[in-house]
């Protein structure tokens, strides 16, 4: 059946401006990071996408190294555009990176512009694009000077492959430094997208001070600390969660300090009528200077709850006082390779 839209799609969902630029975004991204690789149904991704459009879910974030395999969450997402939102791609915001190792041999990660460029063009062929909205670089490359890999953003644009640019984990340093290059070329500095969750706050001491002076928008992945802010860890590792098969989340991370702080966090969350995971995005969100907190899904239910959470975005002080008695740094941030100097 041919895909309509819900009419009231804009009504429900919060929009916020990236920084001091131009652009919106809605409170809650789809990221698709997982569950939309050629390991999932298809048939279940596009159910999963469909709802997020009507729910007024305009931004679909992804990279060239998603799926798996390698390239296959684009290639389903190209396939779901030219099935159902190709009529509505003046309405959708959509994003791809590269950093990470995508193909073998020294031209396949990190951030050369040989790189960058070549996979940007091979992102755009899979997903049946001429241009995305936003190109990151997906990782800080230490060994590239950091002029050159903005500066392939910055081509991205001229070559009007790209509207924005923005980078991912890298610190307040080097945000200023990027940024600073960016804006001589011509070509401002969108957004910063970093790990940030209750249990992985290493963004506070610097970066956002950092953003907001800039005026650089911030766009927080894995707000659910890869699912451990979920009610799914509070009695130990479920069969077939990620923990079990030690993909993204590794069981080691789940000590039996972070199972307590997560249950901690759990009573507060019920306290104030919510899961703990809608709690979790919703104090990702209590900052203005965080545009949008990034989250997958795994099913239109998942999805529709965690869209739930932006119905109670409020915290009092007393809950963020209580809040900071749990919410501490619990080793979990697997890019902060990527974040140092």
């Amino acid at each position: 059946m041919i895909y309509v839209p819900a009419s009231d799609r804009y009504e429900g969902m919060r929009y916020n401006r990236s920084g001091r630029r131009g652009l919106l975004l809605p409170a809650l991204s789809l990221g698709l990071w997982n569950n939309f690789g050629h390991d999932h149904p298809l048939e279940n991704s596009r159910a999963i996408v469909r709802r997020a459009f009507d729910l007024g879910i305009t931004h679909f974030d992804l990279a060239n190294n998603y799926g798996p395999p390698y390239g296959s969450a684009e290639e389903t997402f190209g396939r779901l555009l030219k099935a159902d939102l190709a009529p509505y791609r003046d309405e959708l915001v959509i994003s791809t990176k590269a950093g990470y190792d995508m193909w073998p041999g020294p031209y396949g990660e990190w951030g050369s512009r040989k790189y960058l460029l070549s996979s940007l063009d091979q992102s755009l062929e899979r997903m049946g694009l001429e241009y995305v909205d936003i190109f990151y670089s997906h990782r800080f490359d230490p060994e590239t000077p950091l002029e050159e890999t903005v500066g392939a953003l910055d081509a991205a644009v001229q070559q009007g492959k790209a509207l924005y640019v923005g980078i991912s984990s890298y610190s307040a340093t080097k945000t200023r430094e990027a940024a600073a290059i960016l804006e001589d070329l011509g070509t401002p500095l969108l957004i910063n997208q970093p790990s940030y969750s209750l249990l992985n706050r290493w963004i506070e001491p610097e970066l956002l001070d950092t953003l907001g002076e800039l005026g650089v928008g911030c766009i927080v992945f894995s707000p659910l600390a890869q699912g451990m802010l979920t009610d799914k860890y509070l009695d130990g590792i479920p069969e077939g969660s990620r923990a079990s098969r030690d993909a993204t989340l590794s069981p080691d991370l789940l000590t039996d300090e972070v199972l307590e702080k997560i249950r901690a966090l759990n009573e507060i969350a019920a306290r104030r009528g919510q899961s703990l995971a809608q709690m979790a995005l919703a104090w990702t969100l209590r900052d203005p200077r965080v545009t949008s907190a990034l989250a997958g899904a795994s099913s239109v239910e998942q999805l529709e709850a965690n869209v739930a959470a932006l119905e109670r975005l409020d915290f009092s002080q007393e809950e963020l006082a209580e809040i900071d008695r749990y919410a501490t740094d619990s080793g979990i941030n697997l890019w902060a390779d990527s974040s140092r100097e």
